[in-house]
């Protein structure tokens, strides 16, 4: 696999790009609300949600190594975009399976 299928299967797969398109509308609604308002609770919930069966193992591992306390904003984030590209790539290889594109076949001369 290289990174040109990758790449496909990732963001050019119809799935993957509906998957990253909604998560995308999640966290910016997610920083104008802590932006603007004065109060934004638990608004980060909506894009952990969208990320998470990878996301919870992930913050989990982080809270056994870290320890006890809150997690800085950057970390928060950085685990968040690297899971929703990990599941994206996950999501577009099992619809690229399923379709049986991802079979070699051998090309014709």
């Amino acid at each position: 696999m290289n990174a040109r299928t990758l790449v496909r299967l990732t963001f050019a797969n119809p799935a993957s790009a509906i998957y990253l398109g909604l998560v995308g509308l999640a966290m910016a609604i997610a920083t104008a609300v802590t932006l603007f308002s004065p109060d934004p609770g638990f608004v980060w919930v909506l894009p952990a949600l969208c990320a998470f069966p990878l996301f919870l193992f992930v913050t989990l591992a982080e809270g056994a190594i870290r320890g006890e306390g809150k997690p800085e904003t950057w970390l928060f984030i950085t685990e968040l975009v690297l899971c929703v590209l990990a599941q994206s790539l996950v999501l577009g290889t099992i619809v690229e399976a399923s379709r049986g594109r991802l079979r070699r076949r051998p090309r014709p001369i």
